[in-house]
């Protein structure tokens, strides 16, 4: 075993959380290394957020096309190369992984390939694929693991018939009859791409209604939208098991609930296996160290701090001990930061779950922060502002006039306690309620916040002045 050099911070997971920590640690003066078996950028860049937005960027391209006589364009016969739009998206991550590692090296961040583990609290033991090893010896170590897929029994994935959001890029014909298990955020937004294509798609999903975790009534006009498209959706229903002859997939699905009536089949030439993730916390050495888990996740204080001394979890591997747990890029990178702050004894912040921003780039798009309605209300009075994207003179412009924003106030104080979007471009309009609830700006100061005109953002200020009841366009 060879040893390299003590470092100050090893970060373990070279995803959107450990390589921010690693250029924030690096930045700060700490002298610091970083871990990573496959790709920098880890499943967010390379198989998640990246390639499925750039899919979805040609679908939107490619029903904008079909419908250019709405916009007095007229076009002969279209034809879509899915498989050209599957290399766009490649060719997208292979740019993106590069500039990760022309950062790595412009903040002289040592990045070791291989599979690290934990020897004891101040070493990691990076392990090559030709089985080399190389010991680190470090002061602080940071877990940025992340997650992976979670199969549920009667599922087998094979990476062709069924395959999971990290297969599919490596599949690029396009199925005739999709069924996707899953309608959360994976499985509305591979459902969105793949009907712009011309697939029947088939949405399996175990709880009462899509995306379960928004606000209700955000999933019920998602649910309406995808339906007048013909995206069919089956909610509170359970996959038993899926059995492929051939090139076939058969789909085994009963109702969901204790009065489970017979199974019903459901055939597709492929199966996109959308329905949830586990954490990557086995094989580290945790348990050895003593190291607090919660359900295989790492638990960690609000300074990213496990019970361990000098070691830290970020990302999808992390837990806080309060708060939501959300596995999100963004919320990665924000908790890595933190960690290397305070390994360093920098200034910092201590960050709240409830303003963490949800985004789902579906078709229409839907964004939210903070409380459900159902949650507010379950807490005290409130006030709900709702304003529509139908009378926005922008949204009207773009053709795109589906959805709404929706705002929580207390009724007592003002406090902002969440927001719900759905509709054209809301995953850039959450931003500003990132801003509100951090800087703790009422709907009132919200609205009289001066919004250009004509755009998108005017609707934030209608559904502000709605919180009082006095939107000016409806």
């Amino acid at each position: 075993m060879s040893a390299d050099v003590a470092y100050d911070v090893v970060v373990v997971g070279g995803g959107p959380g450990g390589y921010v920590a690693a250029i924030r640690a690096s930045q700060l003066g700490l002298r610091t290394a970083l871990v990573e078996r496959e790709s920098l950028g880890g499943i967010c860049l390379n198989w998640g957020c990246i390639p499925s937005k750039a899919l979805l960027r040609s679908a939107e391209v490619l029903t904008l096309i079909r419908n250019a006589q709405d916009f007095g364009i007229t076009v002969g016969d279209v034809t879509a190369d899915y498989a050209a739009a599957m290399r766009r998206c490649k060719s997208i991550v292979e740019k993106q992984v590069k500039g990760i590692g022309y950062l790595m090296r412009k903040n002289n961040i040592a990045v070791h390939t291989g599979q690290g583990r934990l020897a004891d609290a101040n070493t990691v033991v990076v392990t090559s694929g030709e089985g080399g090893q190389t010991m680190l010896r470090t002061k602080n170590t940071i877990l940025a693991t992340g997650s992976r897929v979670r199969v549920i029994d009667g599922v087998r994935i094979d990476g062709q018939t069924v395959a999971s959001s990290r297969e599919i890029w490596a599949l690029d014909s396009l199925p005739e009859r999709v069924i996707i298990l899953g309608g959360g955020a994976i499985g509305v937004e591979f459902a969105t791409a793949l009907h712009a294509y011309g697939c029947n798609v088939t949405i399996v999903e175990m709880l009462s209604r899509l995306i379960p975790l928004e606000d209700k009534e955000l999933s019920d006009l998602l649910a309406r939208s995808f339906a007048k498209r013909g995206i069919n959706v089956l909610t509170g229903t359970k996959v038993e098991r899926v059995e492929v002859s051939g090139s076939v997939a058969r789909v085994f699905v009963t109702p969901a609930g204790p009065d489970a009536g017979e199974a019903r089949v459901l055939e597709a030439d492929r199966v996109l296996y959308a329905v949830g993730f586990q954490p990557n916390s086995d094989d580290l050495g945790l348990e050895s160290l003593g190291v607090n888990l919660d359900r295989g996740y790492v638990k960690v204080n609000s300074r990213m701090q496990t019970n361990v001394p000098g070691l830290y979890a970020i990302g999808d591997v992390a837990v806080q001990e309060d708060g939501p747990k959300l596995s999100l890029a963004h919320v990665a990178s924000a908790m890595g930061e933190v960690a290397a702050e305070v390994i360093a004894g920098h200034p910092t912040i201590k960050l709240d779950m409830n303003s963490m921003p949800r985004c789902t780039y579906s078709t229409p798009q839907v964004a939210s922060i903070g409380l459900t309605e159902e949650q507010a209300r379950a807490q005290g009075d409130i006030h709900v502002g709702t304003f529509p994207f139908r009378p926005n003179g922008k949204a009207t412009a773009l053709g795109e006039t589906e959805g709404q924003i929706k705002i929580i106030a207390d009724a007592r104080t003002g406090e902002i306690l969440g927001a719900h979007l759905i509709g054209p471009d809301v995953t850039e309009l959450i931003g500003e309620f990132s801003l509100a609830r951090f800087l703790e700006a009422t709907p009132e100061e919200l609205a009289r916040s001066v919004h250009p005109h004509p755009t998108l953002s005017e609707v934030i200020a209608e559904a502000a002045l709605a919180v009082d009841g006095k939107p000016i366009h409806l």
